[in-house]
């Protein structure tokens, strides 16, 4: 069987972090998500929190109207969120955890104990034509609630493995690793598409793309540190090269 492509979701949200540093509308997210796509992103993803810290209303109706790409609009699982959502409509719809005190997010959903409460929200999310994703840990009993939410997406939160990696925590990657493998083989085999993000450098990202399953990577606060360097093109340029390099493995 053909393995699937791999796609690259670039997250814009810390081109907004800068820009809010000072106010004003420099960097703009809007321009930047333009430049990812012309170096060869896929689609663009940003995340509208509750207290916008970043990532601000305007900003996701200019990203929807302008950039001629899919646009992933990450949410917490709210009835104002599913309103902007449903407004908006992006292609898809990352449901994710929040909190106010959180730096990033910090871990995957709970599916198992909101179960009644993303259930209703994958529903009305679908009905307005919003293809669903469930970020989650790579953890049998998550996966298997994610399916029975009918959400027909898992993003799998590999930032645990890759921040052991980078702390040369050698033991707990391996076991990280494993669970992140045997989680998504375990989701495909539920009939989920399979996507991975958080904490992904190029070097994770190439050793993830060795994962058949695997069909989206969603990757931002790396490549804004990246553009620091070398430009963001130059940075955006240089993941799909390291992404095929892995899935040459797979």
């Amino acid at each position: 069987m053909p393995i699937a492509p791999l796609r690259l979701g670039v997250n814009v949200d810390h081109v907004a972090t800068v820009r809010n540093a000072r106010g004003g509308r420099h960097p703009d997210p809007v321009q930047a998500a333009k430049i990812a796509i012309q170096a060869g992103a896929d689609g663009i993803t940003a995340h509208l929190r509750e207290d916008r810290r970043h990532i601000r209303d305007d900003d996701i109706a200019q990203l929807q109207a302008e950039i001629g790409k899919p646009l992933n609009l990450e949410m917490a699982a709210t009835p104002e969120m599913v309103e902007i959502a449903r407004k908006t409509r992006p292609h898809a719809a990352c449901l994710v955890p929040e909190r106010r005190a959180e730096l990033t997010t910090e871990g995957g959903l709970d599916v198992i104990g909101q179960h009644n409460v993303l259930a209703p929200v994958v529903a009305r999310l679908t009905e307005a034509g919003i293809r669903v994703s469930l970020f989650i840990a790579a953890d049998p009993r998550q996966i298997e609630a994610a399916a029975s939410v009918r959400a027909p997406v898992v993003e799998i939160h590999v930032g645990a493995w890759c921040d052991a990696l980078a702390g040369g925590e050698a033991a707990k990657a391996a076991a990280e690793w494993e669970r992140i493998r045997a989680g998504a083989g375990l989701a495909r085999a539920a009939g989920l598409e399979v996507h991975a993000g958080h904490g992904l450098s190029f070097a994770t990202a190439e050793t993830i793309a060795a994962l058949p399953q695997v069909v989206e990577l969603n990757i931002g606060h790396f490549l804004v540190g990246e553009a620091v360097y070398g430009g963001l093109a130059d940075a955006v340029r240089t993941m799909p090269a390291a992404m095929d390099r892995g899935r040459a493995k797979a």
